[in-house]
């Protein structure tokens, strides 16, 4: 099972050098590191653009969704748009997502963890900073509380092992930033919250599959999770961004993000 690799010297110079990197906070590298692999997973059949013609191009900000820099036609959705349909044309990171859920599925976890391994990073196509909270934002409307409250704090507990399940922290983080790589004060104090919560494992889960959502050459589809998806997610019958919740906007961002007001 081939997994993605990231070459150190080249994902620096990407992110602008040794001096960026320095001055870059730790969890806004960490989410940039994520991001990169995500990238490399969803476009593996696609050579990368050169580095510094990357670098050089580049008139975003970093946190900056996909959607909004990834400039291919968009398909239109239907005029009440279900999760599915966002699953299938607009989330980006729908490849690294499915892979997750698929070992949380085989590995007999519970609904509710598969689920949030699949929709735990799509909110990345909006906003890549602090996509974990963003994340819970977006399905805290539709979903199970424990559900939105795990896909909230997982982006605090990648950074902390837990030899109990089988979650070490990731080596990459180590050969990436090195081994005095210091997350913020904001993580800590999740983290610390999280850790003594009851529940902890709703977001814990979610690090454990997370790392199995990383394989190259490996597509597994949204199909085997429709059923799950109609049990965890409470579809709106006016459409996802139609029916006035608090995350309608951003559901309505993703389906037209093109819209310049």
């Amino acid at each position: 099972m081939k997994t993605v690799d990231i070459d150190r010297r080249s994902f620096i110079a990407k992110l602008g050098g040794a001096a960026a990197v320095l001055a870059t906070a730790p969890e806004l590298l960490a989410e940039k590191l994520e991001d990169e692999m995500i990238r490399k997973l969803e476009n593996s059949s696609q050579p990368a653009p050169p580095i510094q013609q990357e670098i050089s191009e580049r008139t975003n900000r970093r946190g900056t969704g996909r959607i909004f820099t990834d400039t291919k036609e968009l398909v239109p959705l239907p005029d009440k748009p279900t999760l599915v349909d966002f699953y299938k044309d607009r989330f980006n990171s729908s490849r690294h997502g499915l892979q997750s859920a698929n070992h949380a599925l085989e590995t007999g976890q519970p609904e509710r963890t598969i689920f949030a391994c699949l929709v735990h990073d799509v909110v990345q196509g909006l906003v890549r900073s602090d996509h974990g909270y963003w994340g819970a934002a977006l399905f805290a409307p539709y979903v199970d509380e424990r559900i939105s409250w795990g896909i909230r704090y997982h982006q605090a507990l990648r950074f902390y092992p837990d030899d109990e399940v089988g979650y070490a922290y990731p080596e990459l983080y180590n050969r990436i930033f090195g081994k005095d790589y210091e997350v913020e004060d904001y993580i800590k104090r999740d983290y610390k919250m999280v850790r003594n919560h009851k529940w902890y494992m709703e977001s814990r889960l979610i690090t454990v599959n997370d790392q199995y959502g990383f394989v190259e050459g490996y597509e597994p589809s949204v199909e085997p999770f429709i059923d799950i998806i109609g049990r965890q997610f409470k579809q709106p019958k006016e459409g996802l961004g139609y029916d006035n919740s608090p995350s309608a906007h951003m559901w309505r961002t993703f389906q037209n993000p093109e819209r310049p007001l």
